[in-house]
């Protein structure tokens, strides 16, 4: 069956399984990075509601809670990382600033894939 989806073109993601649903580590990147270009090819803004994933792919929207206040933001995917081992995501820092995890840095979140994307650059 797997041969039938490579024909086709399809891709298979193994992201939370049918369900979308993951959860991890989250932690957040800034300054450092703002107005660097991303892995999708656009321009990092710290401010925006974006974040970065290893396997997503890019233009994927996805609902982070944060596990520990509740409180949730819904991000673009648009970059690579992290490349922490345990970490699941990294956000920007306007949506780690929504989150209340700013003077954390880490926490634990669920993320759930609202949309998928198209894993095409910009």
């Amino acid at each position: 069956m797997l041969v039938v989806f490579l024909a086709a073109g399809c891709r298979i993601w193994p992201f939370g399984g049918a369900s979308g649903v993951e959860e991890g580590i989250a932690s957040w990147y800034g300054n450092e990075y703002h107005g660097r270009l991303t892995a999708s090819g656009e321009v990092f803004n710290q401010e925006a509601m974006t974040a970065a994933h290893k396997e997503l792919p890019f233009g994927t929207i996805v609902k982070v809670t944060n596990l520990r206040n509740r409180r949730t933001v819904v991000v673009r995917i648009n970059d690579r990382g992290p490349f922490i081992r345990g970490r699941i995501i990294d956000l920007s820092r306007g949506a780690a600033r929504e989150l209340n995890m700013l003077h954390d840095g880490i926490v634990p979140v669920r993320v759930e894939v609202l949309q998928w994307g198209t894993g095409a650059r910009r």
